[in-house]
């Protein structure tokens, strides 16, 4: 991707610690689902049975949300590629903040029936657009600031987010299930919710000090895109083809070891559901300093290296994780969980970089929202449905590894395949004709 030099180091790292921060208030609140799906939402909003058909149904919902993802980073991508990255940030960190506050005063199935399962999908729903919303701009504002060299460790500022996230969300379900008690299944989950309301409010306020970035601004005088949905189907296909499949396996094993074990452990090999969620934690807080090496890493020794190598490590995590969490000893359990979060730093860090070589100025956001967000359908919002009914239907857990090792082969190779010329060199043509101030590149056939 070609930059504009503007040399402005410090605004390039105040733009990634509000991307790194925004990240974060938002997967706390879609983690926040995510726990509470697997720890408390069976009982609370389906009606009681088959507690194996509750947690289904609970599953359902956290998938729910990754639905309208690709709608959210559309409509955000629309608006984000004609009007600016900053102002649909602020939006999407609103819209995210008040649906989850609802989702924590919501009456459960006991006080209103159907309807209580019925509004927890449709603020799912929107948590999902306000998500999809999110990641590419935050993604694009930090990468379109970077100095030219260090675009892999800028942009992986946003995908810290993700850890940083699970890391907040997981401790206050962890103080908040230690602080009530036996109360926690059934009111004292909802603080970690309506609490939601205080990072937002931080989070607006750091936001409004961004400043647009400097090639955006460049590139809409020049003519923005008209409909850029369009344009990336029209004009740039296999970059959103390859962005999906690059994308699901680190969100497949991400979902699964932060979301899927949380529901698997306590049951299967008797750990409580604060270890669980100390695992968690632990884990997430190693990935955090892995993903920072990562994506400097790939600034370094180049991307495509940098998460081939990692696709082989992701495999053997996965391969790994569940004859670790078998053995019903806390620490290797600990050690399975750490290593599955660590391992997908490689692929995910750099993603961000990845994804901008793709697609140029003036369609970036849609192009770059629309690949990650499918990505995360295909990947990671049906990986615990799927890792429970691989688990029926086998009795053997080895076999999800199995499935997840399968899907980390698939992105591996799409990851490889993102740095060939035929998918890069169009969009590198036309910001190189946006920073030399000429109409953008005419459109040549694929």
């Amino acid at each position: 991707m070609t930059h504009l030099h503007s040399g402005d180091t410090r605004e390039a790292r105040k733009v990634a610690t509000a991307s790194f921060l925004g990240t974060t208030i938002e997967w706390y609140d879609f983690f926040l689902y995510g726990a509470a799906a697997a720890l408390v939402f069976g009982p609370q909003f389906f009606p009681a049975g088959d507690p194996v058909v509750s947690q289904l149904g609970s599953f359902a919902t956290f998938a729910i949300g990754f639905l309208t993802r690709p709608l959210g980073g559309v409509l955000a991508g629309h608006f984000g590629d004609r009007l600016g990255r900053k102002r649909i940030l602020i939006l999407s960190l609103l819209v995210m903040g008040g649906s989850t506050v609802l989702v924590g005063l919501l009456p459960n199935y006991a006080q209103i029936g159907v309807a209580a399962p019925v509004l927890l999908v449709l603020l799912r729903l929107v948590q999902g657009l306000a998500v999809g919303a999110e990641w590419g701009g935050a993604a694009l504002m930090a990468v379109e600031h970077a100095p030219p060299k260090r675009r892999a460790l800028y942009g992986s500022s946003t995908q810290l987010g993700v850890p940083a996230g699970a890391i907040l969300s997981n401790l206050m379900m962890l103080v908040l299930s230690w602080l009530t008690g036996a109360a926690f299944t059934d009111w004292g989950w909802r603080i970690g919710f309506v609490a939601s309301i205080v990072l937002v409010v931080y989070g607006l306020v750091v936001r409004r000090r961004l400043t647009e970035s400097p090639l955006f601004t460049r590139a809409v005088r020049t003519g923005p895109a008209r409909v850029p949905l369009l344009d990336v189907l029209r004009r740039y296909p296999a970059g959103v083809v390859t962005a999906v499949l690059a994308t699901a396996a680190s969100s497949a094993i991400g979902y699964t070891v932060l979301t899927f074990t949380l529901s698997y452990a306590p049951k299967a090999d008797g750990f409580s559901r604060n270890d669980v969620l100390l695992m968690g934690i632990l884990a997430s807080l190693v990935q955090m300093v892995a993903m920072a090496w990562a994506g400097s890493a790939a600034d370094r020794f180049g991307r495509r290296r940098t998460m081939v190598i990692g696709t082989v490590v992701q495999v053997a995590a996965a391969l790994l994780l569940f004859p670790l969490l078998d053995t019903r000893v806390w620490v290797l359990a600990l050690l399975a969980c750490t290593f599955g979060a660590v391992s997908n730093v490689a692929q995910y860090a750099p993603l961000p970089a990845v994804m901008s070589d793709l697609f140029p100025t003036t369609v970036r956001y849609t192009g770059s929202s629309l690949g990650y967000q499918i990505g995360g359908i295909v990947g990671g919002s049906f990986a615990p449905i799927i890792a429970t009914g691989i688990l029926a239907a086998s009795g053997s857990s080895f076999m999800i590894g199995v499935y997840l090792a399968g899907l980390t082969v698939v992105s591996g190779v799409a990851a490889f395949l993102a740095h060939t010329a035929p998918l890069t060199r169009r969009a590198q043509a036309e910001d190189a004709a946006v920073v030399a101030g000429e109409p953008k590149a005419a459109p040549v056939a694929e």
